[in-house]
């Protein structure tokens, strides 16, 4: 049974918690601050390279936990749902990366590819689309 928007959304929310942690114990470790200092311009660049490692933590744990057997982030176990490919098998790592980037195009577009997760019969945004994935409930 395909995964609707609000359980997806949840999921994200749980996903997003864990990230946050790494990403601020990567910051703290590192000594950037999400705050810009008034005085140190630098910051600001050094933030913005910053952003391309986290970038790469971001896809790289959900394309690892989805392409796993768990087929499944710690957030998506949390709620019950999984990624699969139309036969509802599990999807390799290539497929699961090419999701992600699916995803930034989704989010660029106003979030109108996770919008039509909520619209769609199979439930599917514009990310699972275009990698030819599926979200279900286990």
């Amino acid at each position: 049974m395909p995964a609707g928007f609000w359980i997806r959304f949840l999921a994200l929310i749980i996903d997003s918690i864990l990230l946050g942690a790494i990403e601020g114990g990567l910051m703290y470790a590192t000594g950037l601050s999400v705050i810009p200092d008034a005085e140190s311009a630098s910051v600001s660049g050094a933030l913005a390279v910053f952003n391309l490692p986290i970038l790469a933590i971001v896809i790289g744990y959900n394309a690892f936990f989805v392409a796993s057997p768990l087929q499944a982030t710690p957030g998506k176990l949390v709620v019950g749902i999984r990624v699969t490919d139309a036969d509802g098998e599990q999807i390799g790592l290539l497929r699961a990366v090419a999701r992600e980037f699916a995803k930034i195009l989704s989010a660029l577009i106003l979030f109108i590819g996770y919008i039509m997760v909520a619209f769609t019969s199979s439930k599917q945004g514009l990310h699972d689309m275009i990698a030819g994935t599926f979200v279900r409930h286990r």
